[in-house]
């Protein structure tokens, strides 16, 4: 898996709001992020403080050969992938926010990758620690991106994951503990302005989620709230629900005048508190002090007005300190929530790691079956033709027992390498020490546990050519195990269901499915690609 973006962490709000994207936009930046050939899956986040590309390299992608080559082995194609689909992150996002923004851009691959998603989603590399609304917005990133059918198996896999880290997060700590949001820390700068908001003005621009939790919060406090949006039905709800008043847009200068403070979130791309407004609106007002607290990104409020006299502006960055003073008491369950993030994340890996490896076991096994079965088959062709339904019967448990029997051992062990950095040289040589690719070129593959039909009368004829395998990862939901598979040896991988656990996988995919986490060298490749690396 491969991350790049920036947040509040890693570069100031004028290049944030560069790269914001809106909602709106995220179908044609998935498109463009999916259209390269060294790309399969792709999720975009893009909230006040953050703009994150998490993707997932195409398998054998395409072009990606010199013409008349012979495709490399899997594990040699791997690394130039990653680096590809890297790269083509890095392009599609300066193609958005221009050349400002690439010194600010961080990557990760890879189990870092994945580490970061769940940090993310535990609301740990939130500019306000514990704040809620990150959960919410992942999840619309990931319905965006599976209605863009850009989110496939592998990262969907992860990304839904990611919910459930912050949803265990939420309930096994106290992080979330009290009132804790972008919105509540603006409302606590206002606190300290004023002392005591009771009675106070304050006109809040916009009425999305974040202006609605603001406005519960100042009605709270006491203060007289005006509602101004460019939907005057919105405005109009809002005011309702909180016992405000609502003010039509086209009187938002008059209502700038009236107010003691102005909190501004609207998803405008331009500024909607100009300096020309604002230079007349404090003229209207008489030397009386004009505090703005603007916490949208794009920002609403343009910076300029903060050189007027008796005017005051804050933006999202200036909130930090307040922030501060609420990260040092939530230090301790920030620590439990980290000890959960990386519990999880070494489950993920665990679980992924072992699913890299069911192919080669599954092919294993169906070429030990492949052969006794053949055995069988021909005894029972011969000598043993006079058997009935029940000896065939015995055959097949027998059968079933010797497969199990003989593959224990080497199952078993083969899965204790899943995190041995030289399993993939491992699993290379048993496939080759047992022609597991010949075979299933042969059709051997497409041999089944040995179906008691087949025993219940003498083999004949030619076998039937083996089933077309299933190389393109499913999209979230899609059902993709394609009917039965081979029973396997010792304990099925594992995959997370929705309550969280990891409950046992019915049937195996191919080795597309694999490799959400393993990386060789993820420090070089962000280097390479110009990024700063965790």
């Amino acid at each position: 898996m491969i991350f790049v973006g920036l947040s509040h962490k890693t570069a100031p709000i004028d290049v944030r709001e560069r790269l914001a994207i809106g909602r709106d936009r995220l179908p044609e930046v998935l498109a463009r992020l999916t259209a390269h050939p060294a790309i399969e899956e792709a999720l975009v986040l893009s909230t006040c403080n953050r703009v994150e590309v998490y993707a997932s390299p195409r398998q054998g992608a395409p072009g990606l050969t010199r013409p008349g080559s012979a495709p490399p082995p899997a594990s040699a194609v791997e690394l130039p992938l990653q680096d590809e689909a890297l790269r083509a992150v890095v392009s599609v996002l300066i193609g958005i926010g221009g050349e400002a923004v690439r010194g600010h851009l961080v990557g990760r691959l890879g189990g870092e990758a994945v580490v970061h998603l769940f940090r993310v989603a535990a609301s740990l590399d939130s500019m306000v620690v514990g704040e809620p609304q990150i959960l919410g917005q992942m999840k619309d990133a990931i319905e965006i991106a599976r209605a863009a059918r850009a989110l496939g198996a592998r990262l969907g896999r992860a990304a839904h994951r990611a919910i459930k880290v912050g949803k265990r997060v939420r309930t096994e700590t106290a992080i979330g503990a009290g009132q804790v949001s972008v919105s509540s820390v603006a409302i606590d700068l206002a606190r300290q302005i004023f002392d005591d908001l009771a009675g106070r003005t304050a006109l809040l621009v916009g009425a999305g989620e974040m202006a609605e939790a603001a406005s519960k919060l100042l009605v709270r406090a006491g203060a007289r709230l005006v509602v101004v949006n460019r939907s005057p039905e919105r405005a109009a709800a809002l005011a309702r629900e909180v016992g405000g008043a609502p003010r039509p847009w086209a009187e938002l200068e008059r209502a700038v005048i009236d107010a003691d403070i102005v909190i501004s979130s609207t998803a405008s791309p331009s500024y909607v508190l100009t300096l020309d407004l604002v230079r007349r609106a404090r003229k209207a007002r008489r030397g009386r002090s004009l505090f703005l607290i603007d916490i949208a990104v794009p920002r609403d409020i343009d910076p300029a007005v903060n050189k007027l006299d008796n005017v005051y502006l804050y933006d999202v960055d200036d909130l930090s300190q307040i922030v501060a003073q609420s990260v040092e008491g939530r230090a301790a369950e920030a620590a439990r929530a980290e000890a959960i993030v990386a519990d999880e994340a070494q489950a993920f890996e665990a679980w992924t790691l072992e699913r890299a490896l069911t192919p080669t076991i599954v092919g294993l096994r169906t070429r030990t079956r492949s052969i006794l079965a053949a055995e069988v088959e021909r005894s029972l062709a011969g000598k043993l033709r006079h058997l009935g339904p029940a000896e065939r019967q015995a055959l097949a448990m027998m059968i079933d027992a010797a497969t199990n029997k003989l593959l224990h051992v080497p199952t078993t062990r083969l899965r204790a390498m899943a995190s041995d950095p030289r399993v993939a040289e491992h699993v290379d040589s048993l496939r080759e020490l047992f022609d597991i690719d010949g075979a299933q070129a042969d059709g051997a593959a497409a041999a089944p546990a040995l179906a008691e039909a087949a025993l219940r009368e003498p083999a004949s004829g030619p076998r039937s050519a083996p089933p077309a395998r299933r190389d393109e990862p499913h999209l979230a939901g899609e059902r993709g195990d394609g009917g039965a598979s081979p029973r396997l040896a010792g304990p099925r991988p594992h995959v997370a269901e929705g309550n969280g656990a990891y409950a046992r996988q019915p049937a195996a995919r191919s080795q597309g499915d694999a490799g959400v986490m393993a990386v060789a060298n993820p420090a070089a490749a962000v280097q390479a690609a110009g990024l700063k690396g965790a």
